[in-house]
Formats: C-alpha cells, sequence, structure tokens
C-alpha cells in the first residue's frame, strides 16, 4: 500500500452498506476517525519533510547566500564554495569571493579545490566494497597482506595492527607528512613523485604512539597503508581502482585524483607565506603546482567541488557507495576528542554532534585549501563547504561550524518539528 492511500480504501463497502443511510453516517464518522488517525500518527513523526518548490528552493538560497555573504565579510579568506543536496535529492552550489585574490577572478560555484582528507573517503568506499565482497576483512591483521613486504618488520606495531585500526585510526601510526624531516624534505624536492614505501619510511623503527586498538590518533599513514593493501588485493593502481567502483558508476564527474602537478579546473590556494609545505603563499605558479599533490595519494588525494561532494556525503550514508548493510559498523564511532568535544570517529567517518543534529562527515586540509562536508541523517540532507585558504585564523571560525549554521537554515525551511499530541 502507497503512503497517503487511507487503508479503507482497499476494502470497499458492501451493497447493503451503500444503500443504508445509517451506513452512510457511520461511512463518515468512519473515515473522520481514521484522518484523526493519520493526524494524530503524523504528529509522532519528529521530521517531517516539507514539500519542495522551486519559490521555497530560491528563498533557501537567498538566506544561505546571504550566510555566506555575512561569514565571507566578517571573515579574510579569498573565497568559498558551498554544496546543498536536499533530502529529495534536489541539489545546488553557492559561492563568495574570489579564485584568484590578486586578478580578483569571482569564485564560481563549480570550482573545482583539493579536498584534503575528505580524498580518503573515496579510498574507504573502494576498501568497503573489497570487504562485502571478502576479500578484505576489517579484522584481519595487515600481515596477511603485506607481511612479506621486506619493510613490514619494521613498521610499528606491525604484527598487531588490523585492517578496522587503520580505518578507524587506532593502529598507532603516526603521521609521516607531518614530521620535520619530510616536510624539509618536500621543500627540498617539491616536484618528487612519492611511492608508498617512501611516505612509510619516516616510521620505519619508530616507537609506536601507542600500542594497536589502544589509543587514538588521526593520521594519513593509516589509509596510506589502506592503499596498498587495495592494491595488493586487486592487482590494480589504486585510483584506477576507485575509478572502476567508485567515481565512474556514481557519476562523479567533477572529482580528479591528485596524479601529478597541472590538475586542471582547480583553482588557486593560498596557504599563507613560510607554511612548512613549500614556504609559498599561492599554490599555483604558471600553472602547476608549487608542491607535487600527487605526495597525498589515499590519505587524500582528490579534488573536487562543494557541489559533488554535498552529493558524495548523502551517497555514503545513504548507503549508496558500499553495501548499506555496513553502515552500522562504519558508525560505530570511537571517542576522537582531538576533533572535538563529544566527536567520534568511525571507518572514516566523524560523527559529530551539532545544533542541528547528529552530523557523520569528514573534514581536509591539503596547503592552500581546506574542506568539509556533512550529511544530516535526521533531516536526510548534505552540505560541504571549500575555501581556497588554509590559515585557519583567517577563517573567522572552524568550517564545521559553518556548516551547522548552514543546516539550521535548511532545517528550519524544509523540515518542521512537529509537536506531540
Amino acid at each position: 500500500m502507497q503512503w497517503g492511500t487511507p487503508a479503507y480504501r482497499s476494502h470497499p463497502p458492501s451493497e447493503n452498506l451503500r444503500r443504508s443511510p445509517k451506513s452512510k453516517r457511520m461511512k463518515i464518522t468512519t473515515r473522520l476517525s481514521l484522518t484523526a488517525l493519520l493526524i494524530f500518527a503524523f504528529g509522532l513523526v519528529p521530521f517531517a519533510q516539507k514539500p519542495v518548490t522551486a519559490v521555497g528552493t530560491n528563498v533557501l538560497k537567498k538566506e544561505l547566500q546571504m550566510k555566506l555573504d555575512e561569514w565571507h565579510k566578517a571573515a579574510k579568506f579569498p573565497g568559498a564554495t558551498l554544496g546543498v543536496v536536499l533530502a529529495n535529492g534536489e541539489s545546488f552550489g553557492l559561492a563568495v569571493g574570489y579564485s584568484d585574490r590578486d586578478a580578483k577572478t569571482p569564485m564560481k560555484a563549480d570550482d573545482r579545490m583539493l579536498a584534503g582528507s575528505v580524498g580518503k573517503t573515496f579510498a574507504a568506499a573502494t576498501a568497503l566494497q573489497l570487504v562485502k565482497e571478502g576479500k578484505i576483512g576489517l579484522d584481519d591483521k595487515i600481515e596477511k597482506y603485506l607481511g612479506k613486504e621486506v619493510w613490514f618488520a619494521r613498521l610499528p606495531n606491525a604484527k598487531d595492527i588490523t585492517v578496522r585500526q587503520l580505518m578507524n585510526h587506532t593502529s598507532g601510526l603516526v603521521r609521516y607528512e607531518f614530521k620535520d624531516e619530510f616536510t624539509k624534505y618536500l621543500t627540498e624536492h617539491p616536484m618528487k613523485v612519492w611511492t608508498p614505501e617512501e611516505r612509510l619510511a619516516y616510521l620505519f623503527d619508530e616507537k609506536p604512539a601507542f600500542e594497536a586498538g589502544k589509543g587514538w590518533d588521526y593520521s594519513d599513514t593509516n589509509y596510506i597503508v589502506l592503499g596498498m593493501i587495495i592494491e595488493k588485493v586487486t592487482g590494480r593502481k589504486f585510483y584506477d581502482e576507485a575509478n572502476r567502483r567508485v567515481i565512474k558508476p556514481l557519476k562523479l564527474k567533477d572529482t580528479i585524483p591528485q596524479e601529478g602537478p597541472v590538475m586542471k579546473g582547480v583553482i588557486q590556494g593560498y596557504a599563507g607565506e613560510g607554511n612548512p609545505f613549500g614556504g609559498k603563499d599561492a599554490m599555483i605558479e604558471n600553472g602547476k603546482f608549487v608542491i607535487n599533490p600527487q605526495l597525498e595519494w589515499t590519505g587524500g588525494g582528490y579534488a573536487s567541488t562543494s557541489h559533488e561532494l554535498a552529493r558524495w556525503a548523502k551517497m555514503i550514508f545513504e548507503g549508496k557507495a558500499y553495501d548499506a548493510s555496513l553502515l552500522p559498523q562504519v558508525l560505530d564511532g570511537i571517542a576522537a576528542p582531538m576533533l572535538g568535544k563529544e566527536t567520534k570517529y568511525g571507518l572514516c567517518v566523524i560523527i559529530r554532534k551539532t545544533q542541528a543534529g547528529t552530523s557523520y562527515g569528514h573534514s581536509g586540509f591539503f596547503p592552500g585549501y581546506m574542506t568539509d562536508m556533512m550529511y544530516f541523517p535526521e533531516h536526510k540532507f548534505a552540505v560541504a563547504v571549500q575555501v581556497n585558504s588554509s590559515v585557519s585564523k583567517d577563517l573567522g571560525k572552524p568550517l564545521g561550524r559553518v556548516l551547522a549554521d548552514m543546516a539550521m537554515v535548511i532545517a528550519a525551511q524544509h523540515t518542521t518539528k512537529s509537536l506531540a499530541p
């Protein structure tokens, strides 16, 4: 039976009831009672979706643009984009400020930026598809896949780490990319093409931050190891496998891999003078990045648009990026106090409490760019934001707060909190 079809219509009244005036009164009374019952039932739904109309969406766009403009005016970053996907799948993008601060080029809603660690979600989705197929086990020790590598025993906690611990950052492996030796070498050799082993080498023979499974510390290194496992079990390069399984089937046409210093359609980013990743403010000179973005790989490794990332967030958490039966494990988060009070981290998902409700998503940083995306399961909409600056003090407020503010505007327009009877 389709929603909205009254139950009594599936049982036509008999001929006797049709002819009896008394029965007509009974029939009217029954209809009124059933109508009251339906109204009562609707009253118990905490968030009933308001119908979306063209007029309503236009009003929403104007309100969100006002919020975007207010934020930009109060801060110092060059420009930003906002992506929105409503509960019914309708989506749009907005923009503010400049994509090129010196040339005063207006930011466009479909401008592409590096997404930083948000790109980990593409590696996670690929891995979770392989988990469902039985090719990777979440609780397998990584030794099963990489134990024969000559360097394996030099990796901290090597014999104890599981795939799940890589994905939720409880492995004890620290970040290779923030080590002084790495940033110094990167500045001296900005165009180097990195292999996975060369990234891991900055951790070889070091003492782990904690025993595997006995702590939490966010680390790109975990996802570099995960990428190596994906390549080992599939026999394909990671980007080829992710494209085949995720990017192409889900029609993510604005999402591209960071395979070299020339990236089509990516706008200028500003990292601030003297930053540890090359030291230059503008990240693109003469059409090329000043450091090779290939260094990020499965620790991030994608450029996209806010609009597309909002669509992607909704796909992930509505079970369209991998088998929905895995979502309970993905959302089984552990405390991640480094990311905020009451914040948890699941299998490549940051679980945050906001004034608009609980959100599932991820944030990201790459020199010159910052990104955040959130999906709100109570409302079934998603939002994402990108800025072409990685100078935190210039943002005015954290991107997570920006998204929560935007979510409050959307929730007020497209959901209505009914009063319990």
